[in-house]
């Protein structure tokens, strides 16, 4: 079931309050605890508030406060954007959703609508936030002033833009439709999508969008000389009053509002007449125009009627105001009791809301977005704080990211090295790492050496290592490193940023070992794609895996994979699909399927296929019909390291693919091997990774 649902546009003014009012109502009729969340918000002087925001939590009473309703500003997104810091508002915007998700039965997010961006920027930056916090999505487009054509057409690439980056919409609502359009352009949208998509049509009500006394009063800072009491009357139209009484009387239509000059008596007197006359229709207010106010006698006059309307005063001439107030955009604000209870009937009416509810109980998210597995990463990282010893203090892109986590308060981090020169680095570097954060270690001054050097003389005398011996490998880092997280002192360990992967790895298998009923320590890499999260293995450790052991990093990477919140759907990768190959390292991963299926019988998993039946659901579905795995696999095993490792280098670099990793996979404790062409973001996040795997 979601947790969430994205109210999107692509246009400002296209009523999108209604729907967010009408889902929370209806929300809050089936479950206990709603949130509301929007994640970019208008910019306001300071001290004011979104009014979205303000009227939601008012009207519905939510236990919320203010600044957990919102990510960032308007202008704030824009700096980011410019600057190319869109991946930082995506991580801003994830981590503030999840905050609610975690307190809320269920969260309404309602998505931007600020002006003066653009079609397609605003449908960028929806898709891209709803795509990454991974729920679906309601669209919604305007029918004022556009053809039956236009408005089709609207929703139609809207609904298109979400579809592509795999976002599920499960509504379209065209709102402010003329009513005689109605049913014409409901068959429209709906003609040509699939039948599961919910289509409704909303008529274009005057009462909904004309703008209240108070919109009036705000926009154009009126002053209220009299009938405060009814501000939130409901503007119909406007009428100038500039002609004599007897021809302006003609011009009233239900709810006018009245302009005219401040000195123009008969005009006020005789529209507020008219307004309780059965003969005529009501006015909704007057604006005195020119700074004038009349004489003391007309406003005793007017003070002794029984029903007043609003009377404002402006310094603008009528025509200059007539037309302001022609430019006015009407919204919902929370003290407007009756437009919150017009709207919310308008959209029950014309909703079906028991069929947008039972889509949203039945939706289940498909597969995690890389900015969301990272940020769950983190999360998890810091629930049970660990300790990690970093070797290789002598790399500045070990030192910088070291910095970056402790900044971040995510592990406890052991430098080992030389303070003094460690120092030196940082400075040089201009690198932000505080010292007193951390601890620095030098193996061979350290008050554990001794103690480590019989223990690792102990355990390797049988392969006749004497206390010399093991008197030059704790000195070196890698060793020293190791052995901190045999013995406890260190929960992990990252290496290889210099040291080579047999360097780094080879102490943890001389005393470290591996697990029970595991024979081959493999690795994998979390390959972060546009769109989801893959994990590829082995890439970085077993150059020609037979097919017990290639069954056996099958089954680790599966593990692994379900651990960091990915469902395993395992692709046994060869150069043919199903049983068209035929060839020694075919069948050796026919063989491994089948070891596989024997083994893990819980486990989904297809092999023999090729790469692109495995990822993409066409041709999947064309070579293997019935595979509960071609098109969507999430675990991708490669029949050996030359195969594995070209490959997740070709994807990290073709597509820009973040690759974390390799992680380690058998071992009794976790220490894992960097490249030495990494950079920061990969030994942040494989320290990140190192610290779970700790947990």
């Amino acid at each position: 079931m979601s947790k969430a649902v994205y109210i999107a546009t692509g246009e400002s003014e296209s009523g999108k309050s209604i729907i967010a009012l009408g889902l929370m109502r209806m929300l809050l009729g089936k479950t206990k605890k709603v949130g509301y969340f929007r994640p970019i918000i208008g910019d306001f002087p300071y001290g004011e508030r979104d009014n979205h925001i303000n009227t939601v939590l008012t009207h519905f009473d939510l236990d919320m406060d203010y600044e957990e309703c919102y990510a960032l500003t308007g202008i704030e997104l824009i700096q980011k954007k410019n600057n190319g810091k869109v991946a930082e508002v995506i991580d801003i915007i994830i981590e503030k959703y999840k905050s609610l998700e975690e307190r809320f039965d269920f969260v309404l997010v309602e998505g931007t609508d600020f002006s003066g961006e653009g079609l397609f920027v605003e449908l960028d930056i929806n898709v891209l936030i709803a795509k990454n916090i991974g729920i679906p999505t309601i669209i919604v487009g305007s029918g004022r002033n556009k053809t039956e054509e236009e408005l089709v057409s609207s929703l139609h690439l809207a609904y298109d833009s979400f579809v592509e980056k795999e976002v599920k919409v499960l509504a379209l609502v065209a709102n402010k439709v003329d009513n005689e359009q109605m049913h014409t352009i409901e068959k429209a949208i709906t003609n040509e999508l699939s039948d599961d998509i919910l289509v409704s049509v909303i008529p274009f009500k005057e009462e909904l969008n004309n703008p209240t006394i108070k919109e009036i009063v705000d926009e154009l800072k009126a002053e209220v000389v009299l009938g405060e009491a009814n501000i939130n009357n409901q503007v119909g139209s406007f009428a100038v009053g500039a002609m004599q009484l007897r021809n302006f009387l003609t011009h009233l239509t239900e709810n006018s509002l009245v302009i005219t000059p401040g000195d123009r008596a008969d005009i006020i007197l005789g529209a507020l007449q008219a307004s309780i006359s059965e003969n005529y229709p009501k006015i909704s207010g007057i604006i005195l125009t020119g700074g004038i106010i009349p004489e003391e006698t007309i406003l005793k006059l007017i003070k002794g009627l029984k029903e007043i309307v609003p009377i404002l005063s402006v310094e603008e001439g009528t025509f200059e105001i007539a037309n302001k107030i022609g430019a006015i955009r009407s919204h919902i604000y929370a003290n407007n009791k009756l437009r919150i209870y017009n709207s919310l009937n308008t959209f029950e009416k014309y909703v079906d809301i028991d069929a947008l509810a039972n889509k949203l109980i039945t939706f289940e998210p498909d597969g995690i977005t890389p900015r969301m597995f990272q940020y769950n990463l983190v999360k998890k990282a810091k629930k049970v704080r660990k300790h990690i010893v970093l070797p290789e203090s002598n790399d500045e892109r070990i030192l910088n990211a070291a910095a970056r986590l402790i900044n971040l308060d995510i592990v406890d981090i052991t430098l080992l090295g030389d303070e003094n020169k460690i120092k030196s680095a940082l400075t040089k570097h201009a690198i932000a790492l505080d010292l007193d954060k951390v601890n620095v270690i030098n193996p061979s001054t350290s008050d554990n050496y001794d103690d480590y050097v019989h223990t690792f003389y102990e355990l390797r005398k049988h392969k006749n290592i004497n206390l010399d011996m093991a008197k030059d490998f704790m000195v070196d880092v890698s060793y020293y490193a190791t052995m901190m997280v045999y013995k406890g002192d260190a929960d992990g360990m990252v290496s290889g940023a210099v040291h080579t992967t047999q360097h780094t790895i080879r102490p943890a298998l001389q005393f470290i070992k591996t697990k029970p009923n595991v024979s081959v320590v493999s690795s994998i890499f979390f390959m972060c794609l546009e769109d989801r999260v893959s994990v590829f293995g082995d890439c970085a450790i077993n150059p020609n895996p037979n097919a017990e052991q290639l069954a056996e990093i099958a089954i680790s990477s599966a593990e692994s994979s379900l651990a960091f919140g990915i469902e395993p759907k395992i692709a046994m990768l060869s150069y043919s699909s199903g049983t068209s190959g035929v060839g020694e390292e075919v069948d050796k991963v026919r063989k491994a399927t089948e070891i596989v299926k024997k083994l893990r019988p819980d486990l989904k998993v297809e092999g023999p296929i090729q790469y692109d039946a495995a990822v993409d659901m066409q041709i999947g579905k064309k070579k293997l019909p019935n595979s509960e795995v071609a098109g969507q696999a999430s675990v991708l095993i490669f029949p050996d390291l030359n195969t594995g490792n070209n490959t997740y280098k070709a994807v990290q670099r073709e597509t820009g693919a973040i690759a974390i990793g390799p992680m380690l996979q058998g071992l009794n404790k976790p220490v894992n091997d960097l490249s030495r062409g990494c950079t920061v973001d990969d030994i942040f996040n494989t320290v990140i990774i190192t610290a779970i795997q700790a947990q």
